[in-house]
């Protein structure tokens, strides 16, 4: 966990955003070798509820020896905590699963970013924020890029990328969710007048984001036949250790460069750091792309990148 930096300067700022590159690159990369991963007798790894457990369970790690420098909040609503860790690691499983039944990591991460697509599809339905030309162009250009990406001269499991597009659908649909949990989050906490420090957040939604996949993994016998799987393969329990490590300590890379930058520069570091993920995951793992993929790349890559410009004031409908 990182300690650096009690000057929040340019140096700090470039030790937040190397430690966000460095975790969140190696983490996407462990997260595509542990689903292309094959045994001797060509079984591979299915249990993303178990996945995700692990991941959690390094989190709350973290997020406990964060949460007990800064001081623990007291009064926070526990209930709500829960049902975004609930609705948060469904999302994060949708995703595992769609890399599971064959979805290339660049087209699930153009995918992922159109995220902000249900909770403008949300606000709109219930009457919310409005929003600028620019940012349905945005969203545009991730939904066509993801699209461009995801066009192939040949296909040989055409079921699977279905499925791989369902679940991505599936994620995109939690984070909707998500969102105006994390609203009434805000809200309820205004109201009981405490406020969560960033290791706060940390901790209660990945302890909530555990037990569920715990008890969920357990449910569906994935505990177990994970365990014995990775027990079996110790190439692949190694990729599973350090894709949650990457997870916990990226995450707390995000909460130091939230607590000495603000929220803006964490989302300019992220943005940008989505982009080299699917370049770093085309050139790495040996994706072979046509000119028509490549411009859905360019595409979509603008339309991340347009999270980086600065957003005019949102004006809320009133009846």
């Amino acid at each position: 966990m990182p300690d650096a930096a009690n000057d929040p300067g340019t140096a700090g700022l470039l030790f937040g955003a190397a430690g966000i590159y460095a975790a969140f690159l190696y983490y996407g990369s462990l997260m595509e070798d542990v689903f292309a991963f094959k045994s001797a007798d060509g079984e591979q790894f299915q249990q993303a509820w178990f996945l995700q457990a692990i991941e959690a369970l390094a989190n709350v790690a973290v997020g406990l020896v964060g949460m007990l420098i800064q001081g623990p909040t007291s009064g926070l609503p526990k209930d709500l905590f829960a049902v975004s860790g609930l609705t948060q690691v469904a999302a994060k499983v949708c995703t595992t699963k769609a890399l599971a039944v064959g979805l290339s990591f660049p087209v699930a991460t153009l995918a992922k970013s159109a995220k902000m697509a249900p909770v403008m599809a949300g606000s709109l339905v219930l009457g919310g924020a409005s929003y600028s030309l620019r940012e349905y162009l945005q969203v545009l250009a991730i939904i066509l890029g993801t699209v461009l990406v995801s066009m192939k001269g040949k296909s040989s499991s055409g079921s699977s990328t279905l499925f791989g597009v369902l679940y991505i659908c599936g994620s995109l649909a939690l984070d909707g969710l998500t969102g105006g949990v994390q609203s009434r989050l805000k809200a309820k906490q205004k109201e009981k007048g405490v406020v969560a420090k960033p290791y706060d957040f940390m901790f209660w939604t990945n302890l909530f984001m555990m037990l569920v996949a715990v008890v969920v993994s357990t449910g569906l016998g994935e505990t177990f036949s994970g365990w014995a799987f990775v027990m079996a393969h110790p190439a692949i329990l190694t990729k599973v250790l350090l894709f949650a490590a990457c997870s916990a300590f990226g995450q707390s890379f995000i909460f130091y460069t939230i607590s000495n930058y603000g929220p803006l520069k964490v989302a300019g570091i992220t943005t940008t750091r989505k982009i080299f993920s699917v370049l770093l995951s085309i050139f790495l793992k040996g994706h072979k792309l046509s000119l028509l993929n490549w411009a859905g790349i360019a595409v979509g890559s603008i339309g991340i990148a347009g999270e980086l410009l600065p957003k005019g004031k949102k004006t809320d409908k009133k009846s």
